[in-house]
């Protein structure tokens, strides 16, 4: 691995870029975070698709920020592209508040 970062960027068209070090491995990483790569002349273009909004950019971008560092390497993620976190009510609204657990199996009862 280089000491350069993979750097996460939102162009000035809008766009979702990667550009940096990636290996085979690292491009596998941003294809599972929603990234498409395109071949050109001098290598790949790597970005995420166009027109699917802001917080779904911002929201993959960091996953997949969050997935090359936890597969240690260097990353250097947009401020812009940090997901906007939802109020604290939202939060406590999606949370589980009674689990339910398997139960065993009532017997047959024979006719």
């Amino acid at each position: 691995m280089s000491d350069e970062p993979i750097r996460i960027t939102r162009g000035q068209g809008g766009e979702v870029d990667v550009e940096g070090p990636v290996d085979g491995f690292a491009a596998s990483i941003l294809k599972r975070a929603g990234f498409n790569t395109y071949p050109q002349l001098r290598g790949v273009w790597i970005r995420l698709p166009f027109d699917l909004g802001r917080r779904w950019e911002n929201e993959h971008a960091t996953w997949a920020a969050e997935m090359l560092t936890a597969a240690r390497y260097n990353v250097d993620l947009d401020p812009g592209l940090q997901p906007t976190q939802p109020a604290a009510s939202a939060w406590s609204a999606l949370r589980r508040t009674k689990v339910m657990t398997a139960q065993p199996r009532a017997e047959r009862r024979a006719r």
